[in-house]
């Protein structure tokens, strides 16, 4: 090739960054958003009914409280896992496999724990699960955010959470009504035979990362996807090059450990950023979501209305979500998380102070529950910015991994040690605390990444 030619080529824009500019579109982006979104919806669907299995399977099998705390705790150590496998599994075989095989996973061990009738079976099946599951989040965000464009973004990741409290909410109302028809523990997991569905969703009409295909050296499989994307939204066609000087060798499978190398290696400070803030603000919002139930029905709630208060928690965070949405691009991402993650952790505080106020109960885990969904929204978004495409995956993979370990082993510690010594308002206390720390930490060592153009 000619110096003039070599030029000429240079002068194109990359693939990428035809993707990244593109119009935002409904029938391009809008598809892989609704398909994704479903997805991270039966995800907090499953984690929720941990919320709802927990009193039910104190009652019927007479187990401890430290018993109890295990069903959430095997669930969550399983989604550790598996946020870190598949984070790496997405990073070798694609965004597009992850994604289906994270959802039939989950939902066929779900299902099976409605089979058996002793903790230790259900315990395990409720691990394996888990480990489907916990492959979703991370593989979900990385498949949206690699095909949203730039200046949409962080209002599209931000805006993908709306499905977190509808899946929530969806697990309580859906629990709440099969219950008062049958009050048997075992329907509410059977409802999650619908995620399986989800999988042909994902084959039919999700395409792989064109991201993605062009770290993979995939050269061909990249343009076809980026010509679809540009007839889809409308965009007028342009030449572009595909820069195969960032493709490496096809990924091979890689330990575990290597790839935690990885994601330390490329930056200390966005990981130790990232780890922090998922471990603190994770950690109290899946102490609320799971016990918040139980703990209503301690104060003297009944059981019906411990479900249908603590989904009307989980409902409230759709308009925390549209609030985080218009906010995201305003503020930044640093500053609205730093404002919202506190003070969803303070109303906890107060609301262990007044579990005896029916009225004051309802208005705190309202008020929780909007403003937790502010934060988390931003969360996902500002970690998934802060890694290159080759470690989207694996980063967020291995910060949801610890989030999972925290808020798995936490609400052992939360039960067992902390509010029987501290009492609640105290324990709570104490993750408020969690989370300030964290936001410090944040503002110390990372940068904004609003608008920022994905490597």
């Amino acid at each position: 090739m000619s110096t003039s030619a070599q030029t000429a080529r240079h002068s194109l824009p990359t693939g990428e960054e035809i993707v990244q500019t593109l119009p935002w579109r409904w029938r391009a982006q809008g598809r892989i958003f609704l398909i994704g979104g479903l997805g991270f919806m039966f995800d907090a669907w499953d984690v929720s009914l941990n919320g709802v299995l927990i009193p039910l399977l104190t009652a019927e099998w007479d187990i401890t409280a430290a018993d109890a705390a295990l069903i959430g705790t095997a669930n969550l150590i399983g989604m550790a896992v598996g946020a870190v496998l598949w984070g790496t599994i997405a990073d070798r075989i694609g965004r597009k496999q992850a994604f289906a095989w994270t959802l039939l996973i989950f939902s066929i061990f779900t299902i099976a724990g409605a089979a058996t009738n002793t903790l230790e079976w259900f315990l395990l099946f409720r691990f394996l699960a888990g480990v489907g599951l916990g492959g979703c989040i991370p593989v979900d965000y990385a498949l949206v955010s690699e095909f949203t464009p730039a200046k949409h973004r962080g209002r599209v990741l931000t805006a993908m959470d709306i499905w977190w409290p509808i899946g929530a909410a969806c697990a309580f109302f859906v629990s709440a009504g099969l219950l008062a028809v049958w009050s048997a523990w075992q329907l509410p997991l059977l409802a999650m035979i619908l995620p399986a569905l989800l999988v042909f969703a994902v084959r039919l009409w999700v395409p792989e990362s064109p991201l993605y295909l062009i770290r993979q050296g995939r050269e061909a499989e990249a343009r076809k996807v980026i010509d679809d994307l540009v007839v889809r939204t409308g965009a007028a066609p342009r030449d572009y090059r595909i820069d195969t000087t960032t493709a490496g060798r096809p990924m091979s499978y890689r330990a575990v450990w290597e790839q935690l190398r990885a994601v330390w290696t490329h930056s200390w400070r966005i990981t130790t950023v990232s780890w922090v803030l998922f471990l603190a603000i994770m950690t109290v919002y899946y102490i609320a979501l799971q016990w918040m139930p139980t703990l209503l029905i301690e104060a003297g709630y009944e059981e019906s209305q411990s479900f249908i208060r603590t989904a009307g928690m989980a409902a409230v965070g759709i308009l925390g979500v549209i609030i985080s949405t218009a906010l995201v691009e305003f503020t930044g991402r640093r500053y609205l998380l730093a404002i919202s993650a506190p003070a969803s952790a303070a109303l906890l505080v107060v609301l262990g102070w007044n579990m005896h106020l029916p009225g004051a109960v309802l208005g705190l885990l309202l008020g929780f529950g909007l403003v937790v969904q502010i934060a988390i929204p931003v969360l996902y978004a500002y970690v998934s910015e802060l890694y290159p495409t080759a470690l989207r995956g694996s980063g967020f993979g291995w910060a949801s991994t610890i989030s999972r370990v925290g808020a798995g082993l936490g609400p052992l510690v939360f039960i067992t040690w902390m509010e029987p010594a501290l009492g609640l308002a105290g324990a709570f206390a104490v993750c408020l605390a969690a989370v300030v720390a964290a936001v410090v930490v944040m503002m110390a060592l990372a940068p904004d990444t609003t608008s920022r153009h994905l490597r």
